[in-house]
């Protein structure tokens, strides 16, 4: 348990009652903001989903979901998602929606082996969209063009905020800066990962590094993603591989970078069966989800999540996500925390 606790914090909203205010501002905003940009619909979501169809969220592979039986369903396991990577694929296809348009939908998950820290809690609350693509889409060209229109989403609801809160003074550059995860490494060779990316963020204010999970020239991915979800693997137009990535912003509160969102476009038949193949999980391909696809039976698309609590809390300068949302903390944690002005709720 990793605690940063900023020198001179405090709430700069005066109280939590206009904390709460400004919680709801932001959420309203920003996905009226988010669909509009990217011509999203709102739909319901799924809390849990059936153990052993594939749909859950792998994360990292790792991370085990919260899972229980089901009485009336003679003792069927389900799990708590941790994401709806995979399910809201499923749903684009259950709606045919067309190219050019897609949904999103308030997500609500459990991840118990998170490690709690000052951005990452046990309960996980982000937009999770999606949205149809042609094969003309797969290419970093159209990823950057998407995620220029969720930063602009973003930049939108901080000139706004700062009309309701005129303490909340908005800092985000103008521009995002682009950078594949090799070229991350080649700048920074002698830096951890996070290391580069907070020397990125600092440098730019707003970054967006791609190729997330693709292996680079020191052997390792620049951080871990599931084989099934975002493509990582297949070599783009720019002379790297991957069409996926993570949304990076700058945090003068807790002088790191900040990831918001991690997205992409998702695996075709072709790069499913390449990257179960480089993970060792061919035995996937029998999953309800993996047969679907590889049997051409889902729409090609982009997606990803964009943290809810973890976009308040940017937005509105806290240092800690606990101070946005409710959760189970430490109590060494808590304790800690009210020593720094910092009240968790």
């Amino acid at each position: 348990m990793t605690l940063i606790k900023p020198a001179g914090y405090r709430n700069l909203l005066g109280s939590t009652e206009n904390t709460e205010k400004a919680i709801k501002h932001v959420k309203d905003m920003f996905q009226e903001n988010l669909s509009a940009q990217l011509a999203l619909l709102r739909v319901t979501a799924p809390m849990v989903v059936l153990t052993g169809t594939g749909i859950n969220d792998d994360l990292n592979g790792i991370e085990r979901p919260v899972a229980f039986p089901i009485k009336d369903m003679d003792e069927r396991r389900a799990e708590v998602v941790h994401s709806l990577a995979k399910w809201k694929r499923l749903k684009l296809g259950e709606m045919n929606i067309k190219p050019g348009r897609g949904i999103y939908t308030d997500m609500n998950a459990l991840r118990p082996d998170e490690e709690l820290d000052n951005i990452h809690s046990l309960y996980v609350d982000q937009w999770d969209w999606e949205k149809v693509i042609t094969p003309e889409d797969r290419n970093v060209e159209f990823l950057k063009k998407t995620v220029r229109r969720i930063y602009e989403a973003i930049k939108v609801t901080e000139n706004k905020l700062y009309v309701e809160f005129p303490q909340i003074e908005p800092f985000l550059p103008e521009e995002i800066h682009f950078i594949h995860s090799q070229q991350l490494l080649d700048l920074h060779p002698d830096l951890s990962p996070k290391e580069r990316e907070n020397a990125i963020a600092k440098e730019y204010g707003a970054v967006f590094v791609i190729g997330i999970g693709s292996e680079l020239s020191n052997g390792e991915p620049h951080d871990g993603r599931a084989a099934d979800y975002d493509d990582w693997s297949t070599p783009n137009e720019e002379g790297y591989n991957g069409l996926n990535g993570d949304l990076l912003l700058w945090n003068p509160v807790l002088g790191n970078a900040f990831e918001i969102s991690s997205m992409g476009i998702r695996v075709d038949e072709t790069a499913l069966r390449r990257q179960l193949s480089l993970r060792g999980q061919e035995y996937k391909s029998g999953l309800y989800f993996h047969s679907k696809l590889l049997a051409g039976e889902l729409p090609l698309s982009i997606g990803g999540g964009i943290g809810q609590s973890r976009l308040c809390m940017y937005l509105l300068r806290k240092a800690h996500i606990g101070e946005i949302q409710s959760s189970i903390w430490p109590e060494t944690m808590r304790t800690e925390c009210r020593a720094a002005g910092i009240d968790l709720v």
